[in-house]
């Protein structure tokens, strides 16, 4: 009997997987549609893309720069930054001087609201911000030159308090980067996607995001945020209260991916599920029954009948399910690398364990506990 428990979790997870095809599939055909030319007859609002920096990574002059070459009629490039000896200022530096015609802003600020250093940051850019509309973008996105018009264009809708976009991760170096576009790839955007669509929880990602600064100030600002890891999920939920809705455009960005070794993607990981674990804690301790590939192997190998045929039977539609989410994402690099999804899957039930395990945190070289969703910094 205790074989057949095994079971639940394989039909449970080739449904969810299915339902997230279905559900990509519905998003962005319906929502392109829908919004295709929306608010292109009024007068677009000045904005403030705001970008918050951090030491440097994997091509950051690269994606810092897809900053000033948006096609949008008045808007500012904030790069944020809280050290003045920050090795990415030099990288900074270059692009405002290899971008004249660009109005950039830099920030240099070491203030602080809490110990969430790029809430902090992006605080610390939208101070001095002049844009009525506020977009927040993380230093590791590829943006297009159309990205700006896709993610503000919502908000001529009183009603949208955010507008936010998908996104993918692209470009893998090595195996550690190929296994970590995988767990966003076919992982964490799916499965925001099914969010949005059933409407299932909040969704509101911090790396791509936009909202009116009347918006901003109407939910107290930034700063009360200071103390939370999931930043962005505090912001879509106050927003959400105060009756604003949150909207999703049909629009992919990409994200770049930076791992050199197996430790850098389990932290990455085991933080990303901790993330997602202090946003809906009892959401997400369900997600282990979407662990299919796991509980398929412990099947065959509890020598059940038809256990191999089974495990088969699991990988396809793992497989199948990601490839289609990929042809509706163009994830190219995901089709090209999907044959390890079944590893990565296996891994995927450890990150999750381990998110309930650890009250440590880490980013960007900096350690903190977790507190009741709160962080804390080791010092």
């Amino acid at each position: 009997m205790w074989r057949l428990l095994l079971l639940l979790p394989v039909l449970a997870a080739s449904a969810f997987w299915l339902a997230t095809t279905i559900c990509l599939a519905v998003f962005m055909l319906k929502s392109f549609a829908a919004d295709c030319g929306a608010a292109k007859d009024g007068p677009w609002p000045k904005v403030s893309l705001i970008k918050p920096v951090y030491g440097p990574e994997k091509d950051l002059y690269e994606n810092l720069s897809t900053g000033c070459k948006q096609d949008y009629p008045d808007y500012e490039v904030v790069y944020c930054v809280q050290r003045k000896n920050d090795p990415a200022l030099e990288v900074i530096e270059r692009i405002r001087s290899d971008f004249p015609h660009s109005n950039v802003q830099i920030v240099i600020d070491e203030s602080d609201v809490g110990p969430n250093c790029k809430l902090t940051n992006i605080h610390n850019g939208s101070r001095r911000a002049n844009g009525d509309v506020l977009v927040f973008s993380d230093s590791d996105m590829f943006l297009p030159p159309d990205y700006l018009r896709a993610i503000v264009a919502p908000l001529a809708d009183r009603q949208v308090g955010i507008s936010c976009t998908t996104y993918k991760a692209w470009k893998p170096r090595n195996l550690f980067e190929a296994l970590e576009l995988l767990c966003f790839n076919a992982d964490f955007v799916p499965q925001m996607v099914f969010a949005v669509v059933t409407r299932a929880s909040i969704a509101c990602p911090g790396a791509t995001m936009a909202i009116r600064r009347e918006v901003l100030d109407e939910i107290g600002g930034l700063a009360p945020l200071g103390h939370y890891l999931v930043e962005d999920y505090e912001l879509g939920k106050r927003v959400v209260e105060q009756g604003y809705g949150i909207h999703f455009a049909p629009y992919v960005a990409t994200m770049g991916v930076d791992l050199d070794t197996f430790g850098d993607l389990w932290r990455h990981q085991v933080y990303w599920n901790q993330n997602t674990r202090l946003a809906n804690s009892t959401g997400f301790f369900f997600t282990i029954l979407l662990h299919g590939v796991p509980f398929a192997l412990l099947y065959a190998l509890s020598g059940a009948p038809f256990g191999w045929p089974v495990l088969l039977v699991a990988i396809a539609a793992r497989l199948g399910t990601a490839v289609g989410n990929s042809f509706f994402l163009q994830d190219k690099d995901g089709i090209n690398n999907v044959w390890l999804l079944p590893f990565r899957d296996l891994l995927g039930i450890f990150f999750w364990l381990s998110s309930f395990l650890k009250r440590k945190t880490y980013w960007r070289g900096k350690t903190f506990i977790l507190k009741k969703g709160k962080i804390v910094k080791v010092v």
